[in-house]
């Protein structure tokens, strides 16, 4: 047998590979792997990485991020569900995407391959600690709980001493915290200035302090291992053998290469030696590892002996809520006590038997779950919200909880909805219940607060929410890296309109006139797709507060959030549930905010007093509106699918607006339940509820199951499943799309209902429509909530347009329109719109009463872009009786030129009887930020006079040029009408719903434009012109014509065939024309103007006020008139 001195070269006499040594399976345990959690470094996600080990059969792994536990949970979750079912594919959970109204997954990237697993590995909690005062990077490895919380505080300490997303550690903070740890030094200078430092720690922690020792692959390997162990030696730390992963396959070294370049922020070609050699930095196995270290065999076995002294379980954090003793009240005893007094402000009549023995019910399984704390909880922040006037109700979940209304959580009565107590809180389930809690989201920051006040720091935080690269940050970030010019960047990410986190269609990029066969571009898009899905960095979660009755930092790192007096923990939604930790979700909602403005105008104008609750059900003139489609506004029912599906479901009660507010969703439209209810609610066809059993479960639903909670009541009661099977039923239809687990239901449901006297007709079609919730069930409880807020909405909208545009106006951005469509829609009611005026405005939109006892609605100085509330304060503040020119605001508000300039392009002056144009003349003479002492006073001081100067007069185009540069929105006229006269063969978007059916050509601005996920590939666009909206469908091969106008035009002409349902009126567009640069015509509409400036006061250069008029006229037509739309 002949070693030819290669480490990796084992060959015997023959030539032969030698079988045994490189080749028999070697017990090896990776102790340092940095996940993509360490941003912008790490290439593979933690469930990769948890997969390859296992493929290679490693002993055990140890997740060490960078200053970071944020990637141990995936790993954690991922190992957890390979034990649970090996042949399960493996999801990546940065790949998921969830809806925000319903909280469901809807979207993911396929899951790992399965493949062949030679074992599961142990997973090691751990950190990589670099230090700001050594050259030596720590390895630290918890053996035991304690030891892991002493971790868990030392990343607390580095964190909170330093600015979001960094960490500040030194020498001493290790000797202090790490007691108890395993730690191995890394050291990325030379080794003889790391033996000082390592003795100092061994001295320390005897016996727990190691010489990590990693190959470079640049063939010195043998000789620095070699040198690893002679400084081991001498530092009295015995050398362990580790392979510094970044990757969990080679084939990720272009893309590691990519990330050091995004984070050293340069291109590719600059990267010079900071490019990793070679693949080799992935994931190995024992044998690959010992053909490296076959001098070293004690360090190989040295990492199994660390990971074996390393105990340390995620599972182990047991999580205990907190509870504030209350005299000599347990927390069961005072939720009690509140039930029973909530009963009877609820019930002041008495309360009916069923709400008594819900309420028995509840609290019965509250206390053996030993709940009672966490409804404290919310309870308490709920009364502190309203003790400051804030408005706030739970949503989700919570509606199915009697205990939630009467304790004052939800203001939806029992009675509304059909409550399943089990689907919110159930032994069954497996996991805490969930109550969200919506507030103003103008104040709910008093909220946040208030809950750091009352817990403190260390037992309460927010989670985090992982930002990942989505299609167009992975595209502008990517090539930018590869060297790609802004003009092919910004291409690419303008042809991704409406797709997912997937890769871009290659035949998009001919449409851009690049060449597809260019490999550098190529490669570029294929490293896009890579790097999708990849954690960019930590934000802070919307509002999802853990808080504990210990030490919150010591079940996770706290660090401090961008925001000022904000804290977070590092983990998101899905490491805490995963973990089965409880937190209360206090999330904010702009409608809220919107109806606490409308009930303060209501009682500051027309002296009423009113609350969610004391709305009067029932109104006949709202119902009659909303079935009028006129819904601009209102909340959840004002979306293009919403309005074209009000005027067929035409709502007369509130369980019909419930079941409006579930219906147009993926769920219901992809279990074909739309059209068959609404059918049945017109009388066309008659209810198949399959028997008396089901008959009772879909009754209020005309025997179609609308909600998550019917699909459940079905499979117990047609099915026979047990309430555990259900609830199992309920977590698959979460995870079908992704994982397609529902599948192992099927055989045992449709089973269950044959046994149950059903046909096999019958059960396979109750089945299917159980599958369309598979995107999205919606349950019936979060229904109920936002059908609550819609009806109040509505309620004002109907009665009180004035108030509800101002309260709507004064709480965004928000909601589904901007501010121009708000105020077309309330000016169509009746509602006279005055402009923003310097001598009537503040800095909300207010109402004033006109002489005919009607309110007017003035426009506020936050419509003006750019226009700052300090500014607005000081104007009102030294208002007086009316200011008589701008040098009069300029001198008494004291606010700087600039300022002025901002008002002048508002035409917030015309008050004073000057135009735009000769405001702006007058203000261009104020210079001074500050008034000079010598003009302070225009009857001491010196007076100049200068000569009148006549200016041109502005065409009206200019002036709503103008007025959308500057307020988004005009009083003036719609650009429409100005163009209409040189566009001839349209039709008004006012005579679309009488003509007579047939082809048409309409022309509008682009106000929304929507691809649901739901409509197989069709476009929806909304248009406006002067007349009014008009909705347009475009079929995916239409789009595939004219993509890139439907996605960037701000103008289009659309000819298509008129289609009319009732009051639902569709155009079919055929043909799609962009007319963006028509818009360039109403800012000059001579054509003079666009070689003349006209007078001029001397001969100074002047500057553009606007230098992106110098743009082509449809990039200027995306900033003048913006779309929301929805991607």
């Amino acid at each position: 047998m002949i070693n030819m001195g290669h480490p990796q070269s084992w060959v015997d006499a023959s030539g032969q590979d030698r079988p045994e040594a490189g080749r028999q399976r070697q017990n090896y345990a990776e102790l340092c792997v940095t996940t993509n959690f360490t941003f912008l470094t790490g290439a593979s996600h933690p469930e990769e990485l948890v997969m390859r080990a296992a493929e290679l059969g490693l002993s055990a792994l140890a997740i060490t991020d960078r200053n970071s536990v944020a990637g141990v949970v995936r790993a954690w979750s991922a190992l957890k569900q390979l034990k649970q079912d090996r042949q399960n594919n493996l999801q990546i959970r940065s790949h998921q995407r969830v809806d925000p109204s319903s909280r469901q997954k809807v979207e993911a990237h396929s899951a790992l391959e399965p493949s062949p697993l030679a074992g599961l590995p142990k997973l090691i909690v751990g950190c990589r600690l670099l230090l700001q005062d050594s050259a030596l990077d720590w390895i630290a490895l918890p053996q035991d709980r304690a030891a892991y919380q002493r971790l868990t505080r030392l990343l607390t300490l580095g964190k909170r001493r330093a600015e979001k997303g960094q960490c500040l550690l030194y020498t001493q903070d290790v000797i202090a915290h790490c007691k108890g740890m395993i730690l191995i030094a890394l050291p990325q200078g030379g080794l003889q200035e790391a033996i000082a430092e390592i003795q100092l720690c061994a001295g320390h922690f005897p016996g727990r302090v190691f010489l990590g020792a990693a190959p470079r692959y640049d063939g010195s390997d043998q000789a620095y291992l070699a040198a690893c162990a002679q400084a081991a030696q001498r530092a009295s730390a015995p050398m362990v053998a580790v392979g510094d992963v970044l990757m969990h396959r080679a084939g990720r070294r272009q893309l590691a290469d990519v990330l050091t370049c995004m984070r050293e922020h340069i291109t590719i070609d600059q990267i010079g030696t900071r490019a990793l050699p070679n693949g080799e930095r992935r994931l190995k196995s024992g044998a690959d590892m010992a053909r490296v270290f076959y001098n070293h065999p004690a360090a190989l076995r040295r990492t199994v002996e660390i990971a074996d002294k390393c105990s340390f379980d995620l599972g182990e954090l047991s999580y205990e809520y907190p509870h504030e003793e209350s005299g000599d009240e347990t927390p069961q005893e005072r939720l009690e006590r509140l039930a029973q007094e909530g009963l009877k402000r609820r019930y002041p009549d008495g309360p009916p038997d069923r709400a008594k023995a819900l309420m028995k019910k509840e609290l019965a399984v509250v206390k053996e779950l030993n709940f009672p704390a966490y409804f404290l909880t919310v309870h308490d922040i709920v009364k502190f919200a309203r003790s400051k006037g804030i408005l706030c109700q739970g949503r989700g979940s919570a509606a199915n909880s009697i205990l939630c209304y009467l304790l004052g959580i939800t203001d939806v009565n029992p009675d509304m909805i059909a409550m399943v107590f089990e689907r919110f809180v159930s032994k069954h389930r497996g996991e805490p219940p969930d109550i969200d809690v919506d507030f103003e989201h103008e104040r709910r920051e008093e909220v946040i607060q208030w809950i750091y006040q009352k817990y403190g720091r260390h037992r309460a935080g927010l989670c985090a929410t992982v930002i990942h690269f989505r299609t167009r940050a992975a595209i502008r970030e990517v090539g930018k890296v590869m060297g790609l010019s802004q003009d092919v960047t910004a291409g690419l990410s303008g042809q991704i309109w409406g797709m997912g986190s997937g890769n871009v269609d290659p035949a998009r990029i001919q449409e851009l006139g690049l060449d597809a066969s260019d490999r550098r571009l190529m490669q570029t898009i294929r490293l896009i797709g890579e790097i999708i899905g990849f954690p960019r960095h930590l934000s802070q979660h919307v509002g999802g507060f853990v808080i504990t009755q210990g030490r919150l930092d010591e079940i996770a790192p706290i660090e401090n959030a961008a925001m000022a007096d904000r804290t977070v923990i590092c983990w998101d939604k899905g490491d805490i549930d995963a973990l089965r930790i409880l937190k209360v979700d206090v999330l904010g909602l702009g409608m809220l905010s919107c109806i606490r403005k409308s009930f303060a105008l209501l009682e500051q104008h027309q002296g009423m007093t009113h609350s969610i609750a004391s709305i009067p059900q029932g109104d006949e003139a709202t119902y009659d509106m909303l079935c009028r489609a006129d819904a601009v506004g209102v909340f959840q029912v004002e979306s293009r699918a919403q309005m074209n599906f009000l005027p067929r479901m035409r709502p007369r009660e509130f369980y019909d607006l419930v079941i409006e507010v579930a219906i147009v969703r993926p769920g219901p439209i992809q279990g074909d339940m739309v059209n068959p209810y609404i059918r049945r609610r017109n009388g066309l066809e008659k209810s198949e509820p399959f028997g008396p059993a089901l008959e009772k479960v879909t009754k209020r639903t005309l025997g179609v199951p609308l909600f998550q909670e019917q699909a459940l009541q079905i499979a117990v009661v047609g099915a026979g499943f047990s309430a555990e099977e259900a609830d199992h039923l309920r977590r698959s239809l979460a995870t079908f799309r992704r994982m397609g687990t529902i599948g192992t239901y099927r055989d045992k449901f449709v089973a269950g209902m044959l046994a149950n006297g059903y046909s096999q007709e019958v059960a396979e079609r109750c089945f299917g429509q159980i599958e369309g919730f598979a995107d999205y069930g919606f349950p019936e409880s979060h229904a109920a909530a936002f059908a609550m807020l819609a009806y109040v909405s509505a309620w004002l909208k109907c009665h009180h347009p004035a108030i509800f545009a101002c309260a709507l106006l004064n709480s965004q951005p928000m909601g589904f329109y901007a501010p121009a469509q708000i105020v077309r829609d309330v000016r169509e009611h009746g509602v006279e719109t005055r402009p923003v005026c310097v001598n009537h405005s503040e800095w909300d939109n207010r109402l004033e009463r006109r002489p005919d006892g009607a309110l007017a609605l003035r426009l506020g100085f936050r419509q003006i872009k750019g226009f700052k509330e300090e500014d607005a304060g000081w104007i009102v503040a030294a208002r007086g009786n009316g200011y008589q020119d701008p040098d009069a605001l300029w001198l008494r508000a004291g606010i700087r030129p600039h300022v002025l300039t901002r008002l002048a392009e508002a035409d917030a002056f015309s008050d004073m009887g000057l135009t735009r144009r000769d405001a702006l003349w007058r203000v261009k003479a104020i210079q001074s930020p500050e008034p000079l002492p010598l003009f302070n006073d225009p009857i001491d001081g010196e007076i100049i006079n200068e000569a009148k100067v006549s200016l041109p007069s502005m065409q009206l185009g200019e002036e709503v040029v103008e007025d959308y540069i500057s307020t988004r929105l005009t009083l003036r006229a719609h650009p429409m009408e100005l163009l209409r006269p040189s566009l001839p063969g349209l039709v008004t978007h006012a005579a679309l719903p009488e003509i007579a059916l047939g082809r048409y050509s309409v022309c509008g601005l682009v106000i929304t434009r929507q691809r649901p996920g739901t409509a197989s590939g069709v476009i929806f666009l909304t248009l406006e012109d002067e007349t009014g909206v008009s909705n347009v469908v475009v079929w995916p091969k239409i789009y595939e014509r004219f993509r890139r106008i439907v996605m960037g035009a701000r103008l289009l002409r659309v000819t298509g065939y008129l289609q009319r349902e009732g009051i639902v009126v569709h155009l079919i567009a055929q043909d799609i024309q962009d007319c963006s640069h028509r818009l360039a015509e109403l800012g000059h509409p001579q054509p003079e103007a666009l070689t003349s400036e006209g007078p001029r006061a001397d001969d100074t250069p002047k500057g553009a006020r606007y230098p992106s008029r110098a743009r082509h006229p449809r990039d200027q037509a995306k900033r003048l008139f913006p779309s929301r739309d929805f991607h």
